[in-house]
């Protein structure tokens, strides 16, 4: 069987826009972020993802949606106080474990309306990928919210974690998915 008839079916813009991509999504600087959102205790707040290159002609580029980073932020917001609740049942928590979470989903908590108001500060539309700096910038903002969530977060994590039984230690000790979309798809979780 020849793949000759196939390869040459391929239009030489959309292999260049592929190739073109993939390279871009490694070397920007916001590409270095972690994107495990789906954990259940993730405590990073993603950053927007930024319009993709211009494509070969223009045209297309124009006929793109523009990017929503208010929506994206909020979206994992939801996500993270959605795992919690998954946690939450499949831990099956004991009654002196309680007030233990107790703490642990207020830190959360508070956390999330914090980013809520980083989230609503974001547009609501980006029609033009950003430049390096401006890229470089949003990608420090990221990381200063990362530790500040973390940083509120960690303790009652911590006190919450020393309650729990070797059972279920196993079920938040499980690595998180690595590489974004990618990782959300591989495996019962």
């Amino acid at each position: 069987m020849s793949f000759r008839p196939l390869i040459f079916a391929i239009p030489a813009t959309a292999v260049f826009s592929l190739v073109a991509a993939a390279g871009l999504a490694w070397m920007s600087p916001a590409s270095a972020l972690d994107s495990g959102s789906d954990d259940p205790l993730e405590l990073a707040q993603a950053t927007p993802p930024a319009a993709p290159p211009p494509a070969a002609g223009g045209q297309e580029r124009r006929d793109r949606a523009a990017v929503n980073p208010k929506t994206f932020c909020l979206d994992q917001i939801a996500r993270r106080a959605g795992n919690r609740t998954y946690l939450k049942v499949r831990l099956d928590l004991k009654a002196e474990q309680t007030t233990a979470w107790n703490a642990f989903a207020k830190a959360s908590d508070d956390a999330d309306v914090k980013d809520t108001a980083r989230c609503n500060a974001l547009p609501t539309e980006m029609k033009e990928r950003p430049n390096y700096v401006d890229r470089l910038t949003m990608e420090e903002t990221y990381m200063k919210a990362r530790v500040e969530r973390i940083e509120a977060v960690k303790p009652s994590l911590a006190a919450f974690y020393d309650t729990l039984s070797p059972e279920q230690k196993a079920v938040l000790d499980r690595p998180r998915p690595m590489g974004g979309m990618m990782g959300r798809h591989h495996g019962a979780r």
